[in-house]
């Protein structure tokens, strides 16, 4: 059974590429259904995550722009995930038979796809090592330090003020804690000056506080 991006608004580039335009909320990609495309975003933010039989979300990573939905999907057909929009986004389509010929066709953009993979397994590794030995508020702390890192490498940030469209169910299920213990901690790293979140934007008031607290090294 193929599943392919249904949402209006498609741009077709060529043969073997088109794009959608998807509103916020919207899950564009189911686990263990099977596609012929590999989806890159191209903007707003998205999420992976793995819905459990009883309602309960783990989310696995963010995707922010020019992340392909993961980086094996260039190889498997079957989602090993599910997929949705955080915020109104743009998603590349491109036939997977396409991409794995140009691969083949270019090594320069086979070893970056390598090394993708290597950061993809690096970055699962050390959030796996945070859920299941940090405390909630360092759990909270390196999820900030990772999306920031990972911003500020796509985004010009001033002022230590970064685009944060998450609310707090989606970091209560992407730390392994509920929102409202999420609150209490953001609560207080803004009462400690740490960190504020509002409007859709992280402000950081002191940086090495917040790193000393999340930072795995």
């Amino acid at each position: 059974m193929e599943k392919r991006l249904e949402e209006s608004g498609a741009q077709q580039d060529a043969d073997w590429q088109h794009h959608r335009i998807v509103p916020a909320g919207k899950q564009i990609a189911t686990r263990n259904l099977v596609s012929e495309d590999v989806f890159v975003l191209c903007g707003g933010w998205g999420f992976r995550f793995f819905q459990l039989a009883d309602g309960r979300r783990q989310i696995l990573n963010f995707l922010l722009p020019g992340d392909l939905f993961s980086v094996i999907s260039v190889f498997e057909q079957r989602f090993h995930f599910s997929v949705k929009a955080l915020t109104e986004i743009q998603v590349s389509a491109m036939q997977r038979a396409e991409v794995q010929a140009r691969l083949l066709a270019n090594p320069k953009i086979l070893m970056a796809l390598a090394a993708s993979c290597f950061a993809e397994g690096d970055a699962a590794g050390k959030s796996l090592t945070a859920l299941g030995q940090y405390s909630a508020e360092e759990r909270i702390a390196y999820l900030l330090l990772h999306l920031m890192r990972r911003i500020a490498a796509r985004s010009v940030i001033r002022e230590q003020r970064y685009p944060f469209p998450l609310r707090q169910q989606h970091i209560a299920d992407a730390v392994g804690l509920t929102p409202v213990h999420v609150s209490r901690v953001l609560s207080l790293f803004r009462e400690r000056g740490i960190v504020a979140l509002s409007d859709g934007a992280l402000q950081v008031g002191n940086l090495p506080e917040l790193e000393r607290i999340g930072s795995l090294n």
